[in-house]
This record gives structure tokens, C-alpha cells and sequence, in this order.
């Protein structure tokens, strides 16, 4: 079983990685492609490119001209460790063991504007590039184009020497549209976290980051290769709910938080 998550806007460059464990990244090629794109944007540019403000874009001006390869464990930090945020939370990776970690790397999957698809452990460097950027690159008018197959052949790639062909999608939506479904060779399930408010259970986004990435969490630890397991997911008040729950698309409620 294989599951993916998105990638965070906020990043911890400055504490120790826990581990001195790393691997590399899976498409070098395509991300010395999308380097080389960002490296002749101005910050004026990138602000509008981006929409962010003048600050965010003299940080990330900076950021593109100082990004290279090749990464080691000086000029770079593991994804996981990396990435900060609500779905980050959630996965609380600071406080994974080094056990846990080493099945992460078999079964997690970051998707990445920059990067297309990281491993736990891949060694990257700061950026800012979401995946629904329009970002020229070449005749690629935007991400999804550069992208195109890569990501999904990727995941099957990772899914071959899986014990359950599933593929666990808690993404969201913007970069979910870098898979291509149809091509993805293992069943498809993705959960949807719901909380009780006012007279009915609704989608609260900060609250269902959080879970997404709770849910990383219990997978890992429990080390769950059965998606059937996936339903006794019960971190944080969450339940799974047999009669919200449609096809693949599996729901976990809770009452609503304080």
C-alpha cells in the first residue's frame, strides 16, 4: 500500500534532522529543468506568478538562486523533516522512531511542484512552487503538463513491490490532479474527514489537514498493509462511518471539536 500527501508551504531549514538517513531525489533532470526556469525570475515576477507578497518573493528569489545540485546533508534536509503545517502535524515526524521512518520511506509519497514525487527521506532544498501554478516551462504551459506521466508511472513503480496493490489518496485536490487515475494500476481508495457542526457533519479544512496527516501516522505506526485496516483509524475522535462512506470513498467522523 502506497499513500500520498501534499507537500506545505511552511519549512523547518533550522533544527537538526533527526536522522542522518537520506536518499535522493527521483527526477533530478525534471527538477535542473524547473530550477533553471525559476532562477531567471525576477521578485517582481515570481510575486505575480505566485501571488505573494513582496517579502515572500524576495525570500523565494533568493531561495531559487541558491538552489542546486548536487544536495547532501549540508545544503539540505529530508522531505518529512522538512515540511511543516497541518497535515505535518499530524505526522508529528520528529517524534517518529527510526523504525518508522524506514517503512515511511517504503510507503509514503509526497507529490511536489518542484520535486513531482518525494520519498520521505529525499534530501531537498527550500522552495515555494505549488503544483497549480501556471509556471511555463519549454511548450509545457503548467505544471501538470511538465509533469504529465512521470508522478503516476512513479507510483506504480512503488506500488510493484507493495503486499496490497491500494493507493491511499490524502491529497489534496490541487495536487491530486498530478495523478492520473485511470493509469494508476491498484485500486484507488481515498478518505474524507468530517466534523459535526451546527446540524450536520461538514469538511472543516484545518481540521481535515490535520487527519489527513494523523492518518499517515497510524498507518505508519501500526504498520498497515491492508486498506480494510485503514478503517480502524481512530486518532483524535475520529470514527470511520459505514453509512457517509460511498465506493471508495471512505469517511471518518467525529463530533465536532471544541
Amino acid at each position: 500500500m502506497i499513500y500520498v500527501v501534499s507537500p506545505a508551504k511552511s519549512l523547518d531549514f533550522e533544527s537538526d534532522p533527526k536522522t542522518n538517513e537520506y536518499s535522493e531525489i527521483l527526477f533530478p533532470d525534471a527538477f535542473e529543468k524547473l530550477n533553471a526556469v525559476l532562477k531567471k525570475k525576477s521578485r517582481k515576477q515570481l510575486s505575480e506568478l505566485m501571488n505573494i507578497s513582496e517579502s515572500l518573493a524576495n525570500l523565494n528569489y533568493n531561495r531559487n538562486q541558491n538552489r542546486s545540485l548536487p544536495f547532501d546533508s549540508n545544503n539540505a534536509k529530508q522531505a518529512l523533516l522538512a515540511f511543516q503545517g497541518d497535515v505535518y502535524q499530524g505526522i508529528d515526524a520528529d517524534n517518529l522512531s527510526a523504525a518508522d521512518l524506514k517503512y515511511a520511506q517504503n510507503h509514503l509519497r509526497i507529490l511536489s511542484g518542484l520535486y513531482g514525487l518525494l520519498r520521505p527521506l529525499d534530501l531537498m532544498q527550500p522552495y515555494r512552487l505549488e503544483m497549480g501554478t501556471k509556471l511555463k516551462v519549454g511548450q509545457k504551459k503548467n505544471l501538470y503538463e511538465f509533469w504529465g506521466d512521470q508522478i503516476t508511472l512513479a507510483l506504480n513503480d512503488a506500488l510493484k513491490g507493495q503486499k496490497e496493490k491500494v493507493l491511499v489518496n490524502l491529497a489534496s485536490n490541487e495536487y491530486w490532479k498530478s495523478v492520473q487515475p485511470k493509469k494508476i494500476e491498484a485500486e484507488i481508495i481515498t478518505p474524507q474527514f468530517k466534523d459535526w457542526k451546527g446540524d450536520k457533519y461538514k469538511i472543516i479544512a484545518f481540521f481535515a489537514k490535520k487527519a489527513r496527516g494523523l492518518m499517515c501516522r497510524y498507518i505508519i505506526q501500526n504498520r498497515i498493509e491492508k486498506a480494510e485496516d485503514i478503517k480502524s483509524f481512530n486518532l483524535d475522535g475520529y470514527s470511520y462511518n459505514d453509512r457517509l462512506s460511498k465506493g471508495k470513498e471512505w469517511v471518518f467522523t467525529r463530533e465536532g471539536k471544541q
